[in-house]
Parts: C-alpha cells; sequence; structure tokens
C-alpha cells in the first residue's frame, strides 16, 4: 500500500484521522477573465492600504487625473495593480523629489506619451520588416524569370585590343 502524499503544506492538518486526503482529480474549470496587472479587483480601502496613502488622497489624486482607477457600476473606484504601483510613483515623486502635482501629472503624461510612440515605432518597424520581406520575394520571382540564354552586355575596355569572333549554330 502506497501511502497517501500530501497535496500541499497544512492541508491535511485538522483533518479527522490527522492525515492528508486525496481529492479527486477533475478538469480544473476555464477561467472567464485572465487577471493581469491592468485588471482592476482593489477597491479603495484595499488601494489605499497596499500604496500606504490615505483613501482621501486617492480620490484627490483621481479627481486631479493623476491616477484614473476604472469604475463600477455603481461609480464605486477598482484600481489595478499598476495603479497602485502608480500611487506609489506619484508619493515617491512627491516626497522625495519634492515635485508638486501638475509637475508630477506633466511627467505621466510625457511618460504616457513616450509609451505610445515607442509602441508605434514597433508596429512601424514590424511594417517595414514585412513590406522588405515582400519586396525580396517580388525581387527573387522576377530574376528568376530571367531567360538563361540572354548574356548581359559588357563594354569593351578602352586598351583592349581583343576580338571576338562569332558565328551563328547551323
Amino acid at each position: 500500500m502506497i501511502p497517501d502524499e500530501p497535496i500541499g503544506p497544512g492541508l491535511g492538518d485538522g483533518l479527522p484521522g490527522g492525515g492528508a486526503r486525496r481529492t479527486p482529480r477533475r478538469s480544473a474549470p476555464q477561467p472567464r477573465y485572465v487577471l493581469t496587472e491592468e485588471t482592476p479587483v482593489y477597491v479603495i480601502s484595499v488601494a489605499a492600504e497596499l500604496s500606504g496613502l490615505h483613501p482621501q488622497t486617492l480620490r484627490q489624486y483621481d479627481r486631479l487625473g493623476l491616477v484614473c482607477p476604472d469604475r463600477t457600476a455603481g461609480r464605486g473606484r477598482r484600481y489595478s495593480a499598476r495603479d497602485i504601483q502608480q500611487l506609489r510613483e506619484v508619493q515617491r515623486l512627491s516626497q522625495d523629489e519634492g515635485i508638486n502635482l501638475a509637475g508630477i501629472k506633466r511627467i505621466i503624461e510625457l511618460e504616457n506619451q513616450v509609451t505610445a510612440l515607442q509602441s508605434r515605432i514597433a508596429e512601424l518597424a514590424d511594417s517595414l520588416e514585412g513590406a522588405a520581406t515582400a519586396l525580396q520575394q517580388r525581387e527573387a520571382t522576377i530574376h528568376a524569370s530571367y531567360r538563361r540564354d540572354l548574356v548581359p552586355y559588357q563594354p569593351p575596355t578602352p586598351h583592349s585590343s581583343a576580338l571576338v569572333v562569332w558565328r551563328p549554330k547551323r
């Protein structure tokens, strides 16, 4: 008899019999959505706790447009992990660097503009690479269509005294 393997630390603790219990394997349900750092999941109190700021400060930053969380149907704020990271950056710029909120807003706008421009450059580079590949393929097709019995003309060199005799095949 093979002993039961624990499923994880502490999962079998407190069960009758004192040992770990195996759960039958089932296929995991497919998630309806994928959680990313852009997914708004934190209410204002949790976001305030995670960022180390007062909830009223978060409301003020929202009014000023420094950090704009998503809204629920009831108009409640929902912050994402990226919003919390941005809240921390606003606080750092304000306290450590001594930048006023208008300056911070301008910095954020410029950073967003740089990010958008970098994304556009990447799109254009991909487009250019695709166009260059298509051009090379068209050029290869044209070269493949050349007649092989034709020889390109080469002008004679000025100091050459060579004589070329050509006789057609009969």
